[in-house]
């Protein structure tokens, strides 16, 4: 099992916010700092506000190590694929070869509006246009050219440079859809995120990859499961209650069965039950990025998690 570190700046941090998060889950062993990529806050005043994720992610390639570091997801929405490719490439050098690039159709389409980038209806066929180019542009050999004719985008004898270290840099697909999102995480995804689900989801989205894969010929065992849970960590119930003040909950709202939420014996139970479903990796999402506190209680839980 790996652990990552998953969070939303856009509900409210700085840089120095980020690299204190990235540089503590570093230190106590943790596999990612991975963050969401938005730019308007969807709960309270946003302060002191957002910050782009691949610009982030540049500075974090440089001031860490070993830790991997990527989106939970980007929303093709944003860049066009060609730059795109370029940034991560550039991020995954400048890293020495830790980047993910989680990728999405996008959703808030009121974060859209407030800064006047356009949110067209089909965005499922941008996304699916966008992961051929941006995997197409990595794979040209040297000295040769990609070019790409779809209905969203038109690509005429680029270099494919720079190129990323890895080879191929991991995709990141999530989601629940039954048929269309299972496809593209068979055809593209080194990691198919299964999202915040319900227990009882876990096992329908799973098989639906199987299936994805089974009708290209791909073997499932090649796709990493992972899933990203809402996490509010304590050793007992009034921190537990604290953490979940600081992000406008109750103590019943966050343990609904289904967050991660509680001590370390908790904390385990659920992990269990993830890798009885053969899940792979398991990203805690945290809301409150001034609670560093929180990573290392979480550092602390680390050691006693199955591996």
């Amino acid at each position: 099992m790996e652990y990552c570190i998953f969070t939303e700046p856009h509900l409210g941090a700085t840089y120095d916010d980020e690299l204190a998060y990235a540089q503590t889950a570093e230190r106590l062993g943790f596999t990612g700092y991975f963050r969401s990529d938005h730019y308007l806050s969807g709960m309270g005043d946003g302060l002191p506000g957002p910050t782009d994720a691949w610009t982030t992610l540049a500075g974090l390639a440089r001031e860490t190590s070993r830790i991997r570091i990527g989106t939970l997801v980007s929303p093709v929405t944003f860049r066009h694929p060609g730059s795109l490719a370029i940034q991560v490439a550039q991020v995954d050098a400048m890293s020495g070869g830790r980047v993910e690039l989680g990728l999405g159709a996008g959703w808030f389409e009121r974060e859209h509006r407030a800064y006047g980038i356009p949110f067209p209806a089909k965005r499922f066929d941008l996304l699916e246009e966008q992961l051929e180019i941006v995997t197409g542009l990595w794979a040209t050999r040297d000295g040769d050219t990609y070019s790409f004719s779809g209905t969203n985008y038109q690509l005429v004898e680029a270099p494919g440079l720079p190129k990323p270290l890895q080879q191929p840099v991991p995709v990141i697909i999530g989601g629940g859809g039954p048929r269309r999102t299972p496809d593209l995480v068979a055809r593209f995804a080194r990691e198919y995120n299964i999202g915040f689900p319900e227990d009882h989801q876990i096992p329908e989205r799973i098989d639906n990859l199987r299936a994805a894969c089974d009708r290209i010929g791909r073997d499932p065992a090649t796709v990493r499961l992972s899933i990203a849970m809402s996490t509010v960590a304590g050793r007992d119930d009034a921190e537990v209650a604290r953490r979940a003040g600081r992000i406008g909950k109750t103590v019943a709202d966050v343990r609904d069965g289904t967050n991660i939420v509680g001590d370390a014996a908790e904390i385990g139970e659920r992990i269990a039950l993830y890798r009885s479903f053969g899940i792979e990796r398991v990203y805690f999402q945290l809301l409150d990025l001034q609670d560093v506190s929180h990573v290392e209680y979480l550092g602390e839980v680390l050691p006693q998690l199955p591996r």
